[in-house]
């Protein structure tokens, strides 16, 4: 009996071993093309609400913050039997005093700050021209060679060279102070209409009280369960702005009062001015410690005329803005808000892209609030863990 094809007579088929292949593990992830659609439509539309009526938006959203940084006070006050359309009006009415009686007693530091920026500017210029000397660098030839050039074909596009090809010779329009003056007359009109617009509504915002989150409770449904997450959600929303403006406050008045001091020990004129800017301009983030910096730098130029203490005045603000913003301010929002850094950083990318300075000082209010409803909506809970740190 013939035995080759027995597995004894191939012993190499005999070694080779199979493994059999692993399951493969599918992910199932139905994607509803219809519902996608539906959702990208609907961003895009939010997104061209938001920026249409944006004059409507922003004086809404700047009420709504101011009524929840006040109604403590109110509330306290009504607590000592002060009724609370009296309370309100003196609370509005004190703040609006003391700012008006805070830039009446700094207008002429706030003048003479304003008519120095532009000596400042022209004293810088020059001591860039004088620092880098006389000696030709490499961008001064170029700009020669390339004037040469100009010249030259400008001689070869003379009447003489090219017949029957005429010049063209365009003349700037000169200055008129009308095309400056209304346009800025109309952006002034508007801002104080706008201005009185938040004025009105703050008041009547703190006036209601807890009227409109009664009218929510009760838009919730009859169910029990729906209410009180609705009621959750309004606390937390509330909690959150709360402790975040009153952080912005207290912050602010710090980097404002260290500001004052150290221009104050460097010698810097009017720096009483320059700490009120920095603390009005430390609630723009990331671009107002900049703006700071910059300016009291450009003043301090034109101050002590040199680039060192130049460089001084601006650094020293940008230290105060940086010690507590990576110091201070994170120590005490840590409980404000619940946020992730990185959805903070491109949400005020987004929110300054749709209302430009209104939005990044109303783009992590605005975040805190939806992130507050997207956390207890079944659907949306994606979006607050995505919002969440």
């Amino acid at each position: 009996m013939n035995d080759d094809h027995s597995p004894d007579a191939t012993p190499a088929a005999a070694e080779v071993t199979t493994f059999p292949e692993p399951p493969r593990l599918l992910l199932q992830m139905p994607v509803d093309i219809r519902n996608m659609s539906l959702m990208v439509l609907a961003g895009l539309a939010s997104l061209f609400v938001l920026s249409w009526a944006k004059a409507v938006l922003i004086p809404v959203m700047l009420s709504v913050l101011f009524s929840y940084a006040f109604s403590p006070v109110v509330n306290w006050m009504e607590l000592k039997r002060i009724p609370r359309w009296l309370g309100s009006a003196l609370l509005l009415f004190a703040i609006l005093g003391a700012i008006g009686g805070t830039a009446y007693s700094l207008r002429d530091e706030a003048v003479a700050m304003v008519d120095s920026l532009p000596v400042a500017a022209q004293k810088f210029r020059n001591a860039l021209k004088k620092s880098s000397g006389k000696s030709a660098s490499a961008l001064d030839t170029v700009q020669k060679a390339a004037t040469q050039i100009e010249r030259a074909a400008e001689e070869s596009g003379a009447p003489g060279g090219n017949r029957g090809v005429m010049r063209v010779v365009v003349e700037k329009s000169s200055f008129n102070v009308k095309d400056y003056l209304w346009p800025g007359t109309v952006g002034l009109i508007a801002l104080i209409g706008q201005t009185i617009v938040v004025i009105f509504l703050t008041y009547f915002l703190m006036l209601s009280g807890d009227t409109f989150r009664r009218k929510m409770l009760k838009l919730a449904g009859p169910n029990l369960s729906s209410k009180k997450v609705t009621l959750q959600a309004l606390h937390e929303i509330t909690g959150q702005i709360q402790r975040y403006l009153q952080v912005q406050l207290l912050t602010s008045a710090l980097v404002g009062v260290m500001t004052w001091l150290a221009l104050l020990a460097i010698g810097l004129e009017n720096s009483a001015v320059w700490g009120i800017a920095a603390a009005g301009l430390n609630l723009v983030p990331y671009v107002g410690s900049l703006i700071t910096a910059a300016a009291t730098a450009l003043v301090g130029f034109l101050q002590f005329g040199s680039l060192n203490m130049a460089m001084l005045v601006g650094g020293a603000s940008l230290l105060i803005h940086t010690l507590v913003g990576n110091l201070i301010t994170p120590w005490l929002t840590s409980r404000a808000s619940r946020l992730s850094p990185v959805a903070v950083f491109v949400g005020l990318l987004a929110w300054g892209w749709l209302w430009g300075v209104w939005g990044l000082l109303l783009g992590i209010p605005i975040m805190m609030m939806v992130k507050s409803v997207c956390d207890r909506v079944d659907d949306l809970k994606p979006v607050g863990e995505f919002l969440g740190s």
